[in-house]
């Protein structure tokens, strides 16, 4: 065990798993690294027999010419000199008798992030807003996680700039617009009660264009389509085959990379309420160049179709687009356009336009929506068919 320093701290290299690095310099005080190089600090004890952890707050390293921060504060960004600090404080309250992480979570019940937001949303505002339960159903699978046990006064912009980043690489611009939304409603009730606090959202944090300017219009052309089938052909991981599988079924992108062998039932793929848009169960009969693709090795064990190491879907597919862009030479074009060129080409191969929205997981408009309670099944399968047809004809013709 060695004594930390700001450059060890400041070089400590993520691994596959979370771990911790013990300062000698300080007893009981851990630098918790995790796979993704978020760093922590916490410190160890035992209490009444019984070993205890307190999550001190985030690593904070200071660049040249910065100066320590007056206060260290529980679940604010720390140095490692304040983080010694709050670690001794809290071994003293041990000595005394005391659990310092029973008594901090006593603390922070009333004013943490998760806190405030039920208030609003179970209590407050929410009984007049129809999507509260929407809303907190988001918050809890995207946001309490990351910020939920924080102090308000506590949470800084950066923190809010990287948790979209995160949502917007594995759940797309228009979520993380969303969770920025709820989030900045939330903050700004909860300043309006306060004396003291400020919201630090500010102008300028949304991800996704406006409404009218993101609308696309897309659709890839038979050369375009080509050169990306075959670099996906080409590709040693799942990415590819996942471009395939949903151009093959028009499913919308975290449907098709979530996609676990148990929904998978005959030659159906069965999408259960809770993971679709429309929140009704969807039944897409699969063509057979579109089992082919779940089929097609390498195969690793496990229940997802598409993963890399079989213990979790594949996730951060922005960072698979660039080199795959590079690879087949077609640049400006999003996973979506796939889904919409799945349409187009329906419409090219004669499918029936009822059909062909069925196909897509969309919900048919009006009187026949609501009495026509039909599966089309045979008609969907004929029209993936046809779909999977106009595809091997525009993939076979040589590039040009």
């Amino acid at each position: 065990m060695a004594v930390l320093t700001a450059k060890t701290v400041a070089n400590a290299k993520p691994r596959s798993t979370r771990f911790e690095l013990p300062d000698a310099g300080c007893r009981g005080l851990f630098l918790v690294v995790q796979p993704s190089g978020a760093k922590s600090w916490a410190v160890r004890y035992r209490h009444l027999g019984r070993t205890r952890k307190l999550t001190l707050g985030p690593v904070l390293l200071l660049r040249s010419g910065d100066g320590e921060p007056a206060k260290p504060a529980l679940g604010a960004p720390l140095t490692l000199a304040a983080a010694r600090a709050l670690a001794a404080d809290a071994l003293h309250q041990v000595q005394r008798g005391g659990d310092p992480a029973d008594e901090r979570v006593a603390k922070l019940e009333d004013d943490t992030f998760q806190a405030i937001a039920e208030d609003f949303l179970l209590r407050r505002e929410g009984k007049n807003l129809r999507s509260a339960k929407f809303q907190l159903q988001d918050l809890t699978r995207l946001v309490f996680p990351v910020l939920g046990r924080r102090k308000v006064r506590d949470i800084r912009r950066n923190e809010i700039v990287r948790l979209l980043d995160r949502i917007e690489d594995e759940n797309g611009p228009v979520m993380a617009d969303r969770i920025l939304a709820f989030v900045r409603r939330i903050l700004n009730w909860h300043a309006a009660r306060s004396d003291d606090f400020r919201s630090p959202i500010v102008r300028g944090m949304a991800r996704a264009r406006p409404a009218k300017e993101r609308a696309r219009q897309r659709i890839l052309n038979d050369g375009e389509l080509r050169a990306i089938w075959r670099a996906a052909d080409l590709q040693p991981g799942p990415f590819g085959r996942l471009l395939q599988f949903i151009l093959l079924t028009g499913a919308r992108r975290n449907e098709a990379a979530k996609l676990p062998r148990s929904e998978i039932v005959g030659g159906d793929w069965v999408l259960p309420a809770s993971r679709n848009k429309v929140k009704f169960e969807l039944v897409r009969p699969l063509s057979s160049v579109a089992q082919s693709t779940i089929d097609r090795p390498p195969q690793i064990a496990g229940d997802w179709v598409f993963t890399i190491d079989g213990k979790r879907p594949i996730a951060g597919l922005a960072t698979f687009k660039p080199p795959f862009d590079e690879a087949c030479g077609v640049a400006g074009w999003t996973l979506h356009d796939l889904r919409r060129t799945a349409r187009s080409l329906m419409s090219r191969a004669g499918v029936n336009a009822d059909i062909a929205e069925r196909c897509l997981g969309h919900v048919i408009p009006g009187v026949r929506g609501v009495y026509d309670r039909h599966k089309y099944r045979d008609e969907m399968l004929a029209a993936f068919e046809a779909l999977a047809a106009q595809v091997a004809s525009i993939v076979s013709k040589p590039l040009p």
